[in-house]
Order: C-alpha cells, then sequence, then structure tokens
C-alpha cells in the first residue's frame, strides 16, 4: 500500500499539493487560480471532481487563491483550522455549509483510506498547520511556511518515510535583496520561513530518523534558486556521511508547474 503525492505548484507565488490513492485524492493548499489547479491535476491523472477535499494550511493567498472556487465547482469539502476559517472566509467566497469542516491541530481525523493528522506550525498566520499522512504503515508529512525548528511541531515530521519541506530563501539573497527591511525581518522571524541552511540541517535529522524522500518546497522567487536551495541540503547531507540521492531521495519542487508523481510506503523503511 503507497501515499502517492505531486507537488503541483510549490512557491512564494503560490502553492498546491496532491496526495492520495486508490480510494483517496486530497488537495493541500490552492495557491493558484481554480483553473490552473484543475488543470494541472488532469495533467497528473486526476480529476477535479474526483477530490475528496481540499486540506488548507492557512490563509494567506499564496495557499488559498483558488480554495473557493474549486470547491464551489466541484461541491469540495475544505479542512481549515478555526482560526483559519475565520481568517479567510471573506477571501475565499461563500462555501456551502456542508462543505465548512473544521479540524483541530493534534487531533487525527481519517478522510477514506488516508490518516491525517494536523500539528501547529510557528508562522504569522491566523491558526496555521503542518500536516502528517499515514497509511498501513506509510508516512508522508507537509511541513512549509515554518519560522523554525522546534520540537513541539518536529516530533510530528520526524520518523516519516517522506517529507515536504520548506527551503524558503538565501540569506545573503534576502540581505541584498529589493524586499523592505520590516518584511526581510518578518521573514527571517521565528514565525516567518526556514532559510536554506535551516532547511537543510533538518533534513539530517529526517533522514537520520528514516525519511528516504526529502522534496524542497515553497522556494522565494526573489530570494532563493532552486540549484541553491539544493545545494545547500546536499552540504549539509554530506557532511553528516549522507549522500543524496544514495542514501535518501533530494528533490527541489517546482514552482510554476508538476514536479513529477512520487510514492511512499512502508516498504522504504
Amino acid at each position: 500500500m503507497e501515499i502517492r503525492y505531486c507537488p503541483l505548484f510549490s512557491g512564494s507565488s503560490g502553492n498546491a499539493l496532491y496526495i492520495g490513492c486508490e480510494d483517496t485524492h486530497l488537495l493541500v493548499d490552492a495557491g493558484v487560480s481554480g483553473t490552473r489547479v484543475a488543470q494541472a491535476l488532469q495533467r497528473i491523472g486526476v480529476a477535479p471532481d474526483s477530490l475528496d477535499g481540499v486540506l488548507v494550511t492557512h490563509e494567506h493567498s499564496d495557499h488559498i487563491r483558488g480554495v473557493g472556487v474549486l470547491a464551489r465547482k466541484y461541491d469540495l469539502p475544505v479542512y481549515a483550522t478555526a482560526g483559519t476559517w475565520a481568517a479567510m472566509a471573506d477571501k475565499i467566497g461563500p462555501i456551502a455549509a456542508k462543505n465548512v469542516c473544521t479540524i483541530e491541530p493534534e487531533r487525527n481525523f481519517y478522510l477514506g483510506a488516508l490518516e491525517i493528522l494536523p500539528f501547529s506550525t510557528p508562522h504569522d498566520a491566523a491558526d496555521p498547520v503542518g500536516f502528517a499522512f499515514e497509511r498501513d504503515g506509510a508516512r508522508l508529512a507537509v511541513a512549509t511556511d515554518i519560522g523554525c525548528v522546534r520540537d513541539s511541531w518536529a516530533k510530528y515530521v520526524l520518523g516519516a518515510d517522506a517529507v515536504v519541506l520548506e527551503s524558503n530563501y538565501d540569506p545573503g539573497m534576502l540581505d541584498a535583496g529589493p524586499y523592505p527591511f520590516e518584511l526581510k525581518k518578518r521573514i527571517r522571524s521565528r514565525r516567518g520561513h526556514l532559510s536554506n541552511d535551516e532547511a537543510g540541517a533538518f533534513a539530517v535529522r529526517l533522514i537520520e530518523q528514516g525519511a528516504r524522500q526529502i522534496v524542497l518546497g515553497h522556494l522565494s522567487k526573489e530570494n532563493n534558486f532552486p540549484e541553491l536551495a539544493r545545494q545547500c541540503s546536499e552540504c549539509a547531507l554530506r557532511s553528516a556521511g549522507i549522500e543524496p540521492d544514495t542514501d535518501a531521495q533530494l528533490v527541489v519542487a517546482r514552482r510554476d508547474e508538476t514536479t513529477g508523481m512520487f510514492s511512499v510506503c512502508s516498504e522504504l523503511r
């Protein structure tokens, strides 16, 4: 038994991630237009109207831009924390009452064959969460939009077979870039985003505790390059005696197109 996943879009300009198995199809975030998300799903062989729901990490526009359109067009349930619902309700438009589904951090629930655990994350949003998915011993975690590594959330990610992990910015590029000081301060804060170096250091911990796939995602368009994010993680792994793509697969998710379909199963351990 496996969990399949595909980053449809991943970056500061929009995020959407497909996760599914034979009889369950989910979307984590829809931060580009509903049309673009639907087209991306069709390209990977998933009919948009076959989705069992949309899981929302938080209310920032690069995660919810297409949520309302998809929910209305395909009659999809939307799952978000109470704080996220309060913060995004006026941004996504009306949602049918039956499709407004409130979830609680650190409280698991099931959608089809997948067990899902939302966990609180340190980010400057109303009530943000990451997600851990499990099926027959296979575990996938999604940890993006995270200001710092803390045991409070890391414990839900460590031990996963595969992790979609934020590697948002290069500190040097951020310092030299055009962002105003307050925005730079926010990105660097403990409720902002993970840098390439922080992602690399955490990737080492993940692999040491069993991860065999790391997908680096949510790269900043202005403050990062895919090659740089990968090089930083590769350097951290090799310094720890881990050989990228031999001991564990290392991939950088693409910003504006699908990255490819991946699968995780308990046999990866």
